[in-house]
C-alpha cells in the first residue's frame, strides 16, 4: 500500500462565534491510501484546541504512511490500528479517525460494500440532524431560524456563553419564536458556573429546549454528574466525554454523551463507547467538527445508533469538496456506495489517486 496528502482550505460561509472562540475556517489534510488500483480516503481538521495545524498533521500522517507499506493488503492494516498497532498511544485521535476512515473506505471498495454494512446495518441509516446557530444578534439568529425551518431542519442548537447570559435567553426566545415546530438544543460550550447553570436551566427549559451540551466548564465531571441530576434539562456531557474513560466515570450520571470520532479515535472507538453506555441511561449523541463531507461521513453512517446527530459540519461551508451525505434539507443520509459512501465534487480525482 501507498499514501499521499493533499492539505485544503475549508472556509466558512460566515464566522462562526462560541463562548471561547470565532471560527472562519479550518484546514484540512486528506489521506489517500491506494491498493491494487483502489483508493480510500480519509480527512483530519486543523485544531487550536488540540493544537494541531497543518504542519503537525502531515508529519504524523506521512509517519503513518510510512507504516501502511509494511502491510500487505487494508485489511489486515486496520486490524492493526483497531488493536493499537499501527498508531501508538501518543498519536492524536483525529489522526488515528483519519487513517481508520481511509482503511475502512478502502476495505469497503474492495468489498463492494458501504460501510454501514460492513458494521451490521442492512440499510443506510438517516437521521434529523441539528443545525448549528452561533453567537449572533437576535434579529441575525431569528432570520437563520425561519429559513431552516423552511428548509426541513427539525433540530436547531443554538450557541450559547455571551458575556450577558440575558442575550443568549434572548437569543434562544427569538429563534423559538421562529422556528416553533423545532426541536431545540442549547451549547453554551463550557462557559457557566454551576451557580449560572442552576439559575438559567429553568428559564431555558420555559423556552421549550429540549437538552443542553457542557453547560460547566470542563474538567470537573462530578460536578457535571451533580447539575445533571437535578437539572430541569438533559444534560448531555461534550468536552468531559472525550475518550472511553471519560465516557466510563459519566456514564449513568448524565443524560447523553457527545461522541466527536475525530476526538475519540474513529469509528471503533465510538462503538466501545456506544456498548459502554448501553443500558446505563446515558444516551449518545454524534457530533462533529467543522470539517467537508469527506470528515463527517464516517459518523453519518452510525446516526441510526444515536438519539442525537450533530453532523452538519459540511453545511457550515462556503463550498463543500466533497458530496455524498446530503443534510441540506435537515437530514444526513449514508450512501450505500461501498466504502465511505463520498465523492470528490470540486477536485480533480488525479489530485487524490
Amino acid at each position: 500500500m501507498k499514501a499521499c496528502l493533499r492539505t485544503v482550505r475549508l472556509d466558512l460561509t460566515e464566522p462562526l462565534r462560541i463562548s471561547r472562540s470565532t471560527m472562519t475556517g479550518r484546514d484540512a489534510v486528506w489521506l489517500t491510501v491506494e491498493h491494487e488500483g483502489v483508493t480510500g480516503h480519509g480527512e483530519a481538521v486543523s485544531s487550536v484546541r488540540y493544537r494541531l495545524d497543518t504542519e503537525t498533521l502531515e508529519a504524523l500522517f506521512a509517519a503513518v504512511g510510512t507504516e501502511l507499506a509494511r502491510f500487505p493488503d487494508p485489511e489486515s492494516a486496520l486490524e492493526a490500528l483497531q488493536a493499537g498497532e499501527l498508531a501508538g498511544d501518543g498519536t492524536p485521535a483525529a489522526v488515528t479517525a483519519a487513517v481508520e476512515a481511509a482503511l475502512l473506505d478502502l476495505v469497503g471498495k474492495r468489498a463492494g460494500s458501504p460501510l454501514h454494512r460492513l458494521l451490521g446495518a442492512a440499510a443506510p441509516p438517516v437521521a434529523a440532524t441539528a443545525r448549528t446557530i452561533g453567537i449572533t444578534s437576535p434579529a441575525h439568529a431569528a432570520a437563520q431560524a425561519r429559513s431552516l425551518a423552511a428548509s426541513g431542519f427539525e433540530v436547531i442548537k443554538v450557541k450559547a456563553g455571551s458575556p450577558d447570559p440575558e442575550d443568549d435567553v434572548e437569543r434562544v426566545r427569538v429563534v423559538r419564536d421562529a422556528a416553533p415546530g423545532a426541536r431545540l438544543l442549547l451549547d453554551p460550550n463550557g462557559a457557566w458556573t454551576t451557580a449560572q447553570a442552576e439559575g438559567l436551566l429553568p428559564r431555558f427549559a420555559g423556552l421549550g429546549v429540549e437538552a443542553v451540551e457542557q453547560p460547566l466548564v470542563p474538567g470537573a465531571p462530578e460536578a457535571l454528574g451533580a447539575l445533571a441530576a437535578r437539572s430541569p434539562l438533559p444534560v448531555i456531557a461534550d468536552e468531559d466525554a472525550v475518550s472511553l474513560e471519560d465516557v466510563r466515570r459519566l456514564a449513568g450520571r448524565v443524560h447523553g454523551v457527545n461522541v466527536k470520532l475525530a476526538e475519540c479515535g474513529g469509528v471503533h472507538a465510538a462503538l466501545r463507547i456506544a456498548e459502554l453506555i448501553d443500558g446505563s441511561g446515558t444516551e449518545l449523541m454524534l457530533g462533529c467538527l467543522t470539517a467537508s463531507s469527506l470528515g463527517l461521513a464516517p459518523a453519518v453512517h452510525l446516526a441510526d445508533r444515536a438519539r442525537w446527530a450533530d453532523l452538519d459540519g459540511h453545511l457550515l461551508l462556503a463550498r463543500d469538496p466533497w458530496t455524498g451525505i446530503g443534510g441540506e434539507d435537515g437530514r444526513v443520509r449514508a450512501s450505500d456506495l461501498p466504502g465511505l459512501g463520498v465523492e470528490p465534487r470540486e477536485v480533480s480525482r488525479a489530485d487524490l489517486a
